[in-house]
């Protein structure tokens, strides 16, 4: 469960058909908070995928983000199916590192002819494959699929 009063959320850092994530503290640690919308487009789809994040918290992987705590209850304010509090693992996605920018239709370093940006190295790819692989190599052994694998998440 969670302690609400302990929990204050900063600033948003995204959101998508299931809901939305902030950055936030829970007993002074940063983290993330993903909030899944109640009324969402798919309503089972969203059930599904919050009790699917659910699984995920009972397990351990360096590639797989932590969940610290999780509640169904929310605070009477909120219209969300439920909470989930992850470990925060930093400022930037790998849509940044790629494109330059954590929006997916915001404005690039460059003209947005791919001039003045530089490429990741092939060290640096190979690198980021490694992680991305061996995070759904892990999720795929619990029978868990991702269903939403893209650079803004990761």
């Amino acid at each position: 469960s969670i302690d609400w009063d302990q929990l204050h959320l900063l600033h948003p850092l995204g959101s998508g058909g299931f809901g939305s994530v902030y950055k936030a503290t829970y007993h002074g640690t940063t983290v993330a908070v993903k909030q899944v919308k109640k009324r969402s487009k798919n309503c089972l789809a969203s059930r599904q995928s919050f009790w699917a994040e659910l699984n995920v918290a009972r397990l351990g992987h360096n590639n797989v983000v932590r969940v610290i705590a999780a509640s169904t209850c929310t605070p009477a304010s909120q219209d969300s199916l439920g909470t989930i509090i992850m470990e925060y693992v930093g400022n930037g996605t790998l849509h940044y590192v790629i494109y330059g920018t954590d929006s997916v239709i915001g404005k690039r370093k460059d003209n947005g002819l791919g001039c003045g940006q530089e490429s990741l190295s092939i060290a640096q790819s190979l690198s980021y494959s490694c992680d991305v692989v061996a995070g759904l190599v892990f999720l795929h052994s619990q029978l868990i699929v991702h269903l939403d694998l893209k650079p803004a998440n990761i």
